[in-house]
């Protein structure tokens, strides 16, 4: 099945909501992770979202090029030929971009889908997600009020973030970030609702904070507080109606107790984004090969070493299926499996 249009899209998400379920959506850095995800949305039965980040498309283009819109078309374009062998429906997303990689992300890749939507194609990514949590909340909305014009046009979706995830993600550090930025308040979240529905006809998500926190963390240490969400949808509800509720993103997600995964869909969460747990779960299985079979990985004093296991493919295609079966628990954690909505 071909990676969604807008209708399946806004179909899925209405579809999580009402149905309180939540999408994984796994950031991908090659061709292999994002076949990981394919395999795991369709062993599951569950759609899905595979995710781009501005250092994942650095990586994908080369460490001589590091062109992260370069990167991401590649990647892109291999989903759309593959996804067509899948009988799931799957979206496209990329993840943070700051303010000062717009020019150099996001607005390339808007102007990718605008060549493709004129030679009849679908448009290259779903959605796109905007990250100004370090401005202050008027200018990262006017910012974010501008994109969302732009992608109503190509029929894609903005998501973006009000609050602080702590932690540190793709060289974006937020180890220091004040506590109460970890929080985003009720009147936060009806600036955002009353700056974004201005744009007549926009779909948006939003990831609103709740000490949300990117990496691994040991229990404890992040305090998470789902009914934050739970209290800036009711004073969103309260002023607008039940039709002005968030379509809500749960980021830094890694190391989060199943009991908080789970309240916060109750809350209007319809993506979680994983990469973390998935980071290690394709590494591991390499590390594991690599210290197995030192002996043989390795042309040590003269010896020629065995080429079945210093084959790429070999250890690649363990950690391929390692990070399948981290995608397919974070579809079971999120209650997607067999959710697809099919053709």
């Amino acid at each position: 099945m071909p990676v969604v249009n807008f209708e399946k899209y806004c179909e899925m998400l209405d579809n999580a909501k009402k149905n309180k379920f939540a999408y994984p959506a796994i950031n991908v850095t090659s061709e292999i992770t994002a076949n990981a995800c394919l395999e795991a949305f369709a062993e599951t039965g569950s759609d899905g979202i595979i995710q781009v980040s501005t250092g994942g498309g650095q990586f994908a283009s080369g460490a001589m090029l590091k062109d992260m819109a370069l990167g991401a078309i590649s990647i892109a374009n291999h989903v759309h030929l593959v996804a067509e062998r899948y009988s799931i429906n799957v979206a496209l997303h990329t993840d943070h971009c700051q303010p000062g990689k717009v020019d150099t992300f996001v607005r390339p890749l808007l102007e990718e889908s605008k060549r493709r939507i004129s030679n009849g194609l679908l448009p290259l990514f779903n959605s796109h997600m905007f990250d100004g949590s370090e401005l202050p909340l008027k200018e990262n909305m006017d910012i974010a009020v501008e994109l969302l014009k732009e992608c109503k046009e190509l029929g894609i979706i903005l998501e973006v973030e009000a609050g602080v995830v702590g932690g540190e993600e793709d060289g974006v550090d937020h180890e220091g970030a004040p506590a109460e930025k970890l929080y985003t308040t009720p009147e936060d979240m009806l600036y955002v609702y009353e700056r974004l529905s201005s744009v007549e006809g926009g779909r948006y998500m939003f990831a609103a904070t709740f000490g949300n926190v990117h990496g691994v963390y040991k229990p404890g240490n992040v305090v998470l507080k789902p009914k934050i969400l739970k209290e800036g949808q009711a004073a969103v509800a309260k002023k607008y109606g039940e039709k002005a509720l968030f379509d809500l993103v749960f980021h830094g997600g890694s190391g989060s107790t199943i009991e908080d995964i789970h309240e916060t869909l109750e809350y209007g969460v319809i993506k979680m984004n994983v990469d973390t747990d998935t980071q290690y779960a394709f590494t591991r299985p390499i590390v594991d090969h690599m210290f197995r079979n030192y002996d043989e990985v390795l042309k040590v004093e003269g010896e020629v070493g065995n080429k079945k296991k210093y084959d790429p493919r070999g250890y690649l295609k363990s950690a391929e299926l390692a990070m399948k079966d981290r995608v397919i628990k974070a579809v079971e954690d999120l209650k997607a499996k067999g959710t697809s909505l099919g053709k």
